[in-house]
């Protein structure tokens, strides 16, 4: 049996045709050279390929690029981008296997978006349900009904600092992740190699073993609490009942069937409601599959979509993570999420971060890079629809109906950032005017013709034709910049 190269993102069980094939791991230092990665991102890598490499069978050869590391015939699985696909088919003696590590494949995927107008979630996500039985009762969906977001979008308890979900086990780490922690120093130190985010006590897994021991943590005292509040947000509680499995399932070590079948079976035996199993199987089985899809489906020019014509650079403040330059409370405490763990929840990243990337019209090639880099749980294949086509709406509508713009009234509701914010949601001009607020208007304002043809923002437009003071707030907003708010 031939040996099988696994890149970085594929170091679970799944990814090997038996257990006792033997593997060569490449740790590139050329990878962390080419972008500047979060500490934590580079941390939890490293790590993952050392412990790996101290199972039987596995050779791991430390190389300044995978060409230098790669000195034998091997077998790979397709790789999760188009860079290392090319490097892949490039390299004599590699030959290159299926992808693996998703649920619904390639084929499929492509049977089904073939001849769609338009390719949205709901859609692919119902056929993947039928197509791989998953929460079916004969031919129906669960409990009679595909979607269940309406019961998954509370806001949080009324006064609550924190949800009260039990805290995963927690991580311990090593004397691997001391010496990853010390090599990382050294590349800083003596190769001029540039990080960005807080080091800090690894918060995730990276061997097999944490992973399942974090899913099944999840599944029994997690789920049951996770679907009400999934899309709301605590300046006192980052995860709420969050699975935080993201960054072991994008690393390899789970299979998403598992994680999915693992949720079922609490449903099915009554440990957890149908509305968050579902809202949580949505996730992954719908959400994840259908980005990594479009990646591959979608031309690879898409990522530079632009439709909005969104030319500003990030803002230093916001590249290097200075949330302490942040006045906005939520914006504040969320870049600070990322700096200090390198992970927030999708509520976040879409509606803080996301919204107030679009809003002030930074590039949208720009912001998925920065996604990519600065989260433990970003790969290329992750953010590009993720953000370029759904959190800046920068491909006019190919893969989301409508671009995901709020204004403060949004926060305020969904979370508890505006008590104690210098700003106030309900203003959208002067000295106390919200930035979300004045920068949703402005932002609808720049793009009113634009969204125009599009029906489900007909009631905003006709709000902003009613505003009496838009040219105020629009020459605040120009005042503004790309200073920190």
């Amino acid at each position: 049996m031939s040996t099988r190269w696994l890149f970085a993102d594929q170091l679970g069980p799944h990814f090997l045709d038996d257990p006792g094939q033997r593997v060569l791991l490449v740790e590139s230092k050329a990878v962390f050279r080419r972008r500047v990665f979060h500490r934590q991102k580079a941390h939890l890598v490293l790590s993952a390929l050392r412990h790996r490499a101290q199972d039987p069978g596995v050779e791991l050869v430390r190389a300044e690029t995978y060409t230098e590391g790669v000195r034998q015939p091997v077998t790979v699985c397709h790789p999760t981008s188009r860079a290392a696909r090319g490097l892949v088919r490039r390299m004599p003696g590699v030959e290159m296997l299926p992808p693996r590590g998703f649920v619904t494949s390639p084929q499929d995927f492509v049977t089904w978006a073939h001849g769609r107008n338009r390719l949205r979630l709901e859609d692919f996500y119902r056929h993947a349900r039928q197509r791989h039985g998953v929460l079916m009762d004969g031919g129906e969906p669960a409990g009679g009904r595909w979607n269940l977001d309406s019961d998954n979008r509370e806001p949080p308890p009324r006064g609550a600092r924190r949800l009260g979900a039990p805290q995963p086990p927690p991580i311990v780490e090593d004397e691997i992740d001391a010496g990853v922690r010390a090599e990382l120093d050294r590349w800083q130190h003596d190769d001029g190699i540039v990080f960005v985010g807080n080091d800090g006590p690894r918060l995730f897994p990276v061997t097999r073993r944490e992973a399942l021991d974090r899913l099944r943590h999840f599944v029994d005292h997690r789920l049951p609490m996770f679907g009400p509040h999934e899309d709301a947000m605590l300046a006192g509680d980052p995860w709420m009942a969050h699975s935080m499995l993201s960054p072991a399932i994008n690393l390899g070590l789970l299979d998403p069937m598992e994680v999915i079948e693992e949720a079922e079976r609490a449903y099915r035996c009554g440990a957890a409601p149908l509305a968050g199993v579902e809202g949580f199987i949505r996730q992954i089985l719908g959400w994840r599959d259908f980005v990594w899809h479009l990646y591959w489906y979608f031309e690879p020019r898409y990522r530079a979509s632009n439709e909005l014509r969104a030319g500003a650079d990030l803002p230093k403040w916001f590249a290097d993570l200075d949330a302490d330059a942040v006045g906005a409370r939520c914006l504040s405490d969320v870049l600070a999420g990322v700096r200090d763990r390198g992970w927030v929840h999708h509520i976040p990243r879409l509606m803080v971060l996301g919204n107030y990337a679009m809003q002030r019209g930074w590039r949208p090639g720009a912001v998925a890079d920065w996604f990519h880099r600065c989260f433990v749980d970003g790969y290329e294949w992750v953010m590009t629809a993720n953000v370029v086509g759904m959190s800046q709406y920068a491909d006019g509508g190919r893969m989301s109906s409508k671009p995901y713009a709020a204004g403060g009234a949004y926060v305020h509701r969904m979370s508890d950032y505006c008590g104690g914010c210098r700003y106030d949601p309900k203003v959208r001009a002067g000295a106390d005017a919200c930035p979300y607020t004045a920068g949703y208007w402005s932002f609808l304002a720049r793009h009113e013709r634009d969204l125009s043809g599009n029906h489900r923002m007909a009631q905003p437009l006709r709000g902003l034709r009613r505003l009496s003071d838009l040219e105020a707030l629009l020459e605040q907003e120009r005042a503004r910049g790309s200073h920190a708010p």
